[in-house]
């Protein structure tokens, strides 16, 4: 027997495409660890090294690592599965992630895909046979050192509200100065106005159309909603109040906050600051938003489409309503950008139900004399995409895409017998009348 040895091949001497992620949680951390310094930092260090190319400096600013829905972060994952990077460099594990199961998750997924990444504080690499391990252990205690910051947070926001001072306060006619609700004079107008024009029967629509005409505009956003009236006319801090703790957050590594309907306590303040509306139109606003939204409830429970139809134009969801209010209303879906605050914004179409009905059950396969029911349709449908005029996009739940063309009805084929005869002695009524005027002249 003869065994020859065959020699492995030599490695080709390959470059090794980096690429960088970094990350500012807080306004405190960008002093020492601003992204244009470590932007900066990383081009010097992986142009240092011959054997190195830098693919891209991924940057998260303001973002928590408690949470994986980083834009960057993200972004950096998908190039590594599209292969494009070999080498992640990051400045310590609570840079990359403050969450033991986030970490943990990227690590394998990328170290299965052949791809390393390195952490300079801890000299660690996460390819290396111990990095798991050592990872795991300095993750689990940079996850408790969030925890322990977001607790402390936490009793100094409850303290404040036990003593009955406000976390935050700017908003719209009013600042927060050293812990107390300023009045800011020209904002307090534009909130009488808004409390005055509702309680006398003007709607939010209309209230929206009368600042954007004044060139009055929001505090934080760019237009005015129906949401952001609907806040003010609900904010009892305008009448002097405060209700404390109306929001909170269920875990430290959630970072959105959940409406407080009792789960946590809550602390109601009376005259804890200067009112800008009196009470008795306070008062009469509430009940006005009360009768109005026992109406809308009653009209909005048996809506086929409620939350399912998308503006592919400005992102917001149709809202149900009647095209007029003679006696032959139709019900229609509108997007609720156009209805505020015009075309010029939103150029988006009114669909008639009739129409997403009837294309629906095609889409469906339904007969045009099948029922179609509210059930059915969130059963199969996950939205419906409104991109341009006369063209409907249906995403259904199995992953199918539809897109679909519709036509107005006319208005000659969309009149019944009885709408006819209506229009026709509307008709004789004003000939008559206009006779009657002309033998008076």
């Amino acid at each position: 027997m003869k065994i020859t040895e065959i020699p492995a091949k030599p490695q080709e001497k390959r470059t090794i495409r980096v690429a960088a992620y970094a990350r500012v949680s807080s306004d405190k951390d960008a002093a020492f660890h601003s992204l244009e310094a470590q932007t900066a930092y990383y081009e010097e260090y992986v142009f240092a090294r011959s054997d190195w190319e830098l693919v891209g400096i991924y940057s998260d600013n303001g973002i928590s690592g408690t949470i994986i829905n980083r834009p960057e972060f993200q972004r950096l994952i998908e190039d590594c599965r599209a292969g494009k990077i070999d080498l992640v460099v990051t400045k310590s594990i609570t840079r990359f992630a403050r969450n033991t199961v986030i970490l943990l998750e990227t690590i394998r997924e990328l170290k299965a895909l052949g791809i390393d990444c390195y952490f300079e504080k801890e000299n660690l690499h996460s390819i290396s046979p111990d990095g798991e391990l050592l990872l795991t252990l300095l993750a689990m205690y940079a996850e408790e050192e969030a925890r322990s910051a977001s607790e402390n947070q936490l009793w100094r926001i409850r303290k404040k509200f036990e003593n009955g001072e406000p976390w935050v306060g700017n908003m719209l006619g009013y600042r927060l100065v050293d812990g107390k609700l300023i009045v800011i004079p020209e904002e307090a107008e534009i909130v009488r106005q808004i409390f005055h024009d509702y309680a006398n029967g003007m709607g939010r629509n209309k209230i929206i159309k009368k600042l954007t005409a004044q060139g009055i505009t929001p505090m934080f956003n760019g237009h005015w909603t129906i949401n952001s009236i609907g806040k003010i006319l609900i904010n009892e801090k305008y009448v002097g109040n405060m209700l404390l703790q109306k929001t909170y957050r269920k875990d430290f590594r959630c970072k959105t906050d959940s409406v407080n309907h009792g789960e946590v306590r809550q602390y109601y303040v009376e005259n804890s600051h200067e009112a800008i509306v009196d009470k008795e139109t306070f008062a009469k606003v509430q009940k006005r938003l009360r009768l109005n939204r026992e109406k809308y409830q009653k009209r909005e429970k048996n809506h086929l489409f409620n939350g399912i139809i998308h503006c592919a134009l400005c992102g917001r969801i149709y809202s149900f309503r009647y095209s007029n209010t003679g006696k032959y209303r139709k019900p229609i879906w509108m997007c609720p950008t156009f209805k505020e605050l015009g075309k010029d914004v939103c150029p988006a179409q009114q669909i008639p139900e009739s129409i997403l009905i009837s294309k629906t059950k095609t889409v469906l396969g339904l007969n045009e004399t099948d029922e179609l029911t509210f059930e059915q349709i969130h059963k199969e449908i996950a939205a419906i995409y409104v991109p341009e005029h006369n063209n409907l996009v249906y995403e259904l739940n199995n992953g199918t895409i539809v897109d679909i063309l519709w036509e107005h009805i006319s208005r000659k084929n969309s009149w019944t017998p009885e709408m006819r005869q209506t229009a026709r002695e509307r008709t004789l009524a004003q000939n008559a009348e206009r006779r009657n005027n002309a033998k008076r002249t």
